[in-house]
């Protein structure tokens, strides 16, 4: 079973427009709803993929109901810990010319009696999992020690993590030592403090990180997929040239895919060819952290695997 965790739950709303205009009405022409935060995403294409998966985090109030209304009828399992506050509400405009702009609300306080009550579930919740995906921001009320606390908690079990955030929680959460994280070129210099101006730096970056404890460093590059470092290793797969429709939600799809082929024991070269099929596939529907299978499949075969 996968396990995700998901602190900063939203309701993601994405509204398709002709064209944003400052300071005018805009009339949205289609609208859909979605449980969001990253590690719902995750959640969603995990299900997708045909594995078990539960996810878990914080909700609260009537858009907390709404998300697990919502994600019942996915067909997704959910155990989450309640707080007095209201779910935030996140909203993603898409214009005619593929354009995407976000408005994310921040996230109501966590109390620390509400933070306790998710602890003693998580703790319970890691000894039924292979695998725990540990996704994006927090609400308020919540240390940027966090990840590193949950990270540690899971490698006590034996269990693999994969850490995806960003800023102080993906500073903090590293010295941890998660067994993945998935940054982008501009997370990997803030983490490192240092620019990154070709191929060979990004690689030698990939490997201090990997050097420091993890062992599987995946930096995400956009249309040219992804790197993966490990202790022998480095990988770049690269998926074939498609018109994307909203690539909304196709890092936290190949988050699931690694998450996916961990649980399988897939190898380097299938684990890597797969998530960026899956996360190729996001690209192609408009709903955030969804796919077809068979386009999926047809992408797949598509994907280049080199060896560096």
């Amino acid at each position: 079973m996968i396990t995700t965790v998901t602190l900063n739950v939203a309701i993601d709303k994405s509204y398709v427009i002709d064209e944003l205009k400052k300071g005018e009405v805009m009339r949205v022409c289609t609208c859909s709803k979605t449980p969001g935060g990253k590690g719902l995403n995750v959640a969603r294409v995990i299900n997708l993929c045909g594995e078990e998966v539960v996810a878990t985090g914080f909700i609260g109030g009537y858009s907390g109901a709404y998300i697990e209304s919502l994600l019942q009828e996915q067909g997704i399992t959910y155990d989450f810990a309640r707080t007095t506050s209201e779910t935030r509400t996140c909203i993603n405009v898409l214009d005619s010319e593929g354009n995407s702009t976000e408005f994310l609300e921040p996230g109501e306080p966590v109390t620390q009696p509400e933070l306790n009550d998710f602890l003693d579930k998580f703790t319970q919740m890691i000894t039924e999992s292979d695998v725990i995906t540990i996704s994006g921001s927090v609400p308020k009320g919540i240390n940027t020690d966090i990840y590193a606390r949950l990270v540690s908690m899971v490698k006590a079990k034996g269990k693999k993590v994969i850490l995806d955030s960003s800023g102080d929680l993906l500073k903090e959460g590293i010295k941890a030592c998660p067994t993945m994280i998935k940054p982008n070129r501009d997370e990997v210099q803030a983490l490192l403090n240092c620019p990154i101006d070709n191929w060979d730096e990004l690689i030698n970056s990939a490997k201090k990180l990997q050097n420091m404890g993890i062992e599987y460093v995946v930096i995400s590059l956009g249309a040219d997929g992804a790197l993966v470092v490990t202790k022998d290793a480095v990988y770049h797969g690269k998926p074939p040239r498609i018109q994307p429709v909203n690539t909304v939600g196709s890092g936290d799809s190949m988050v699931a895919a690694f998450a996916v082929g961990l649980t399988r024991g897939y190898s380097i070269e299938k684990l890597l060819r797969y998530a960026i099929a899956v996360s190729t596939a996001n690209t192609l529907t408009m709903t955030t952290g969804s796919f077809k299978v068979e386009d999926m499949k047809e992408l797949y075969d598509q994907v280049s695997i080199i060896s560096l």
